[in-house]
């Protein structure tokens, strides 16, 4: 009796190899659960953006800024996964030189025959018993894809065309930052295989890349109406709800958590049982210690740069943390706590130098939290975190490196985004007509008001001198130079030429 009880027990006993299977399947299901709730996490992202924006818009324009953050999901999402998946996957060497077999670098055997598995037609890119990662990892980058699209939105607010902004934020969302993507995050790329590039959480690679193509757009589109003096100097356009636009804030930094989760590799069986997006070792405490102080840092610097201003000192925290993101999987939190408040004061002054001395009206400031401090990351990699090595090869990295980096992503940003905003205000596309500006956009494509309780108080335009005047005189006034022959204020021109 005993005896067939043990050989009853011994032959339900797994064998080594069905027992390997088990703990394999058991990490690819963790590994699956694991990205799935970072998507679910960033998409308080997009809440953020669009509260955020909607904050920073003018009453009669709020929801056609709502809307454009929306019907970002609704355009990226189908063009990233017919084309955008597809280049990241067959261009990390630059382009694909072995075909579908793409990319062959040595020493990633893992990643021959990437190209093939995200093309749309793939086995992978649909129901498949057999594959628990490539769905949930697809999704994270089209998170990621979103978030190039929504950073822009932000800067266009109130005088962009919700078709052209479309046509730009499928372009930024499913070829512009993918194509950098390919070429510098991700393991086979020819800037991490060839230089050390390395940009762990995506400083320059999405925010860096996405605010220079924002400038870009912002050249051709120019400033709201009203927004400059005859003379040049700025005004100020208050947001119809401060609070909203922190709250969204807040809803932003509490989706950053997922978004830095999302860029690592998780690999429950193998020390240390995380990657970072170029196979090296590091761990999910080492970049949440540096996404939490870099706010906290970011903050610091943003109030005192900005003498308080909530707005500033809020996107100071966003700026920060940008700043550290690239090296945010080995820097020390001091470290990371010093390098956020430098980057919390640079956005506040890079946003005072685009809108004062260029003239450039960026809307939220989204060119200098974004993409100044998204180039200023990965220089920060450079001088803070030379030789360290990057990647399943152990290229060191290298200020030369991560210059490398830049001039290559600073073209494949800025260009597109100027030359086809460029075709499109040629064409009459790009900006809404003069006088949809001025009545405001929710009236002209919804044909109502969205606070209908709410009495319609006089809009209030703060003056360069600090001046609350009411608005409607100087946007008719604005509204009349533009339409009657005389130029309006420049773009993209500088205090000397004002003198």
């Amino acid at each position: 009796m005993v005896s067939s009880l043990i050989s009853t027990w011994l032959a339900q006993v797994p064998t080594p190899e069905e027992l390997q299977q088990q703990i394999t399947l058991d990490s690819q299901v963790l590994g699956e659960q694991f990205y799935f709730f970072t998507v679910v996490i960033m998409w308080l992202i997009h809440v953020g953006f669009m509260s955020y924006e909607a904050g920073a818009a003018r009453r009669k324009n709020v929801m056609s800024t709502a809307m454009k953050n929306i019907l970002t999901i609704a355009v990226v999402t189908p063009t990233f996964y017919y084309f955008g998946w597809y280049i990241y996957g067959c261009f990390e060497e630059g382009w694909p030189k072995h075909g579908h077999s793409s990319p062959e670098v040595e020493g990633l055997d893992i990643l021959v025959g990437f190209c093939q598995n995200t093309a749309p037609w793939a086995a992978q890119m649909g129901p498949n018993l057999q594959d628990h990662i490539s769905a949930v990892f697809f999704l994270a980058f089209l998170l990621f894809s979103w978030t190039t699209g929504s950073i822009m939105s932000g800067a266009l607010i109130e005088r962009v065309r919700l078709s052209a902004y479309l046509i730009l934020t499928a372009l930024l969302g499913s070829v512009v930052w993918i194509m950098d993507a390919a070429w510098g995050w991700s393991a086979g790329g020819w800037l991490v295989t060839g230089f050390g590039f390395h940009d762990a959480i995506a400083s320059c690679v999405v925010h860096g890349v996405a605010g220079a193509f924002t400038f870009g757009v912002l050249l051709n589109l120019g400033p709201r109406i009203g927004k400059y003096t005859t003379d040049g100097l700025a005004r100020t356009f208050r947001g119809h709800n401060t609070h909203l636009t922190l709250m969204g804030l807040m809803l932003i930094f509490t989706g950053f958590y997922g978004f830095y989760a999302a860029c690592l590799v998780i690999q429950s069986t193998i020390f240390p049982g995380w990657l970072n997006i170029y196979f090296s070792p590091t761990t999910l405490g080492a970049i949440a210690f540096v996404i939490t102080i870099g706010f906290a840092g970011g903050f610091t610097g943003g109030w005192f740069a900005s003498r308080g201003d909530p707005f500033w000192t809020l996107s100071g925290g966003l700026a920060g943390v940008i700043s550290v993101s690239a090296g945010a999987d080995v820097y020390h939190p001091s470290l990371a706590y010093l390098l956020s408040i430098s980057g919390g004061m640079i956005a506040v002054w890079a946003g005072g130098y685009i809108e004062k001395q260029l003239r450039v009206d960026d809307a939220v400031g989204a060119v200098a939290v974004h993409g100044v401090c998204g180039f200023y990351g990965i220089f920060l990699v450079g001088i803070f975190a030379g030789g360290y090595p990057t990647g399943i090869n152990n290229i060191p990295s290298s200020m030369g490196g991560q210059l490398m980096g830049a001039l290559a992503f600073l073209p494949l940003a800025f260009l597109p985004g100027y030359a086809v905003s460029w075709i499109l205000k040629r064409l009459n596309l790009l900006r809404v007509p003069p006088e949809v500006e001025l009545e405001g956009l929710d009236m002209a494509e919804f044909q109502q008001d969205f606070y209908p309780e709410f009495e319609r108080v006089p809009e209030i335009v703060i003056e360069p001198d600090g001046r609350e005047v009411d608005g409607a005189p100087v946007l008719l006034d604005a509204y009349w130079q533009t339409t009657n022959g005389r130029a309006p204020t420049p773009v993209g021109a500088g205090a000397e030429e004002r003198s």
